[in-house]
């Protein structure tokens, strides 16, 4: 059982702090890059295909051998990767900030490929800050450790949504995006501060060994492809409802202040009640049980968006709908980062986690890239009720591997002896 100076222990503050500069840059080339480009006229459809930006979130797990085999001279072979990716990240959040989506489609153009560079750099640091937080955390800390970094995650997600879109109302869209590359500092202060966790199992000797053993090692397990179809559909009807929330709120009337507002006073609190409910609720009944009960809630949480757009301009029921969707979202997140860090072997740490990591991000990237046309075919009522439905065929693998008659074991005891 923790006891309270546990809860501010070293390794859960940085999990924290990390999660923030994971989370940060995620809503980037979602939320302001969908409002700028609004804001800039341009068609729903093309706004649901710069999704596409978040493609090397999908494709991570083909460098991230790189940062299983190479060290860096300065910092390790974990903080030293992590600071390049922040400094790169930064540069390339600037250089975003300096783009007109205005202008001819050539500066358009830019604009979303210096979106695509923001994804490429961010990617490359959620790889190696997973590692890092599976190398830095005991197995007994992961569940809470889970929650820290998604608690982190949710609140650097919500600087931009809540804070990011008031700022846009006050100063021009290039000081929104300078802002939101400085507010990267905390998080490299961080990677200066914190110790290179020690790992006792030695790491690949060659690029071969660090590019093939840790697919090898992984499809050698039993339920390998099944859990890699639950990682793929667990969030589906979430993340395919979140693609296009900033346009819908738009569309029903919400000024970018109330938005931003409504996110950052009700999401904000959301998030901390749910970061560190969903924590302790693992804790108690296991990832099991958690992964049960978060996934119908989440489920629950999207149909919210379906009431919304019934009732259209109602800020009482957008700040409903916005603290439902961050409970749920962050409980559930808890439990499936705490879920797949469990199946990662510490020698491919890098590698396996992005691979995992990678199917996760699909719904939010390719699958994402449609929710355009199909709002726009459909009308955002039944967009979102397919949203919801979208969430049901995640829930029936749990039974699978994850039973909820055995709410205390580890849902990868069946799959793997790490």
């Amino acid at each position: 059982m923790f006891k309270f100076q546990q809860l501010l222990s070293r390794p859960l503050l940085t999990a924290f702090v990390m999660g923030t500069a994971s989370g940060l840059p995620l809503l980037i080339t979602l939320t302001l890059m969908q409002a700028w480009a609004k804001d800039a006229a341009v068609s729903l459809e093309h706004i649901g295909l710069m999704s596409l930006v978040g493609l090397p979130y999908t494709l991570k797990f083909l460098w991230a051998p790189i940062f299983d085999r190479f060290t860096l001279p300065l910092l390790g072979r974990r903080r030293g990767w992590i600071l390049v990716s922040q400094m790169m990240l930064v540069l390339a959040i600037v250089a975003m900030g300096l783009c007109d989506p205005k202008g001819t489609p050539w500066q358009l153009s830019i604009f979303v490929f210096c979106g695509f560079l923001v994804s490429f750099f961010s990617a490359s640091q959620d790889i190696v800050i997973d590692a890092y937080r599976r190398e830095d955390l005991d197995n007994e800390q992961l569940g809470l450790g889970s929650s820290y970094y998604i608690y982190g995650y949710r609140i650097g997600m919500l600087a931009v949504s809540g804070g990011g879109m008031i700022l846009a109302d006050q100063m021009p869209w290039s000081r929104v995006f300078f802002v939101m590359a400085a507010c990267l500092l905390p998080g490299i202060a961080m990677t200066l501060w914190t110790p290179e966790p020690k790992v006792t199992v030695a790491p690949p000797r060659t690029l071969r060994e660090s590019v093939v053993e840790p697919f090898r090692e992984y499809f050698s397990r039993d339920q390998a492809w099944l859990i890699l179809a639950f990682i793929l559909l667990y969030k589906l009807g979430d993340n395919l409802a979140g693609a296009l929330a900033t346009p819908f709120y738009l569309d029903l009337g919400f000024s970018k202040t109330e938005i931003g507002a409504i996110v950052k006073l009700f999401g904000f609190w959301a998030t901390l009640i749910g970061g560190f409910l969903g924590g302790v609720i693992i804790i108690k009944i296991g990832i099991n049980r958690a992964l049960w009960l978060f996934g119908v809630l989440q489920m629950i949480s999207i149909s919210g968006f379906a009431i919304l757009a019934l009732r259209g301009h109602e800020p009482t029921t957008l700040a409903a709908v916005i603290t439902c969707e961050n409970l749920a979202a962050g409980m559930g997140t808890a439990a499936f980062v705490a879920f797949m860090a469990t199946l990662a072997n510490k020698r491919f740490t890098a590698t396996q986690y992005a691979l995992l990591t990678s199917l996760m991000g699909v719904p939010r990237v390719l699958l994402s890239s449609f929710t355009g046309y199909l709002a726009a075919q459909m009308g955002w009522l039944s967009f979102f009720i397919f949203c919801t439905l979208s969430a049901i065929p995640g829930l029936m693998l749990l039974h699978l591997f994850a039973p909820w008659s055995e709410p205390k074991e580890q849902p990868t005891s069946k799959v793997a002896q790490i």
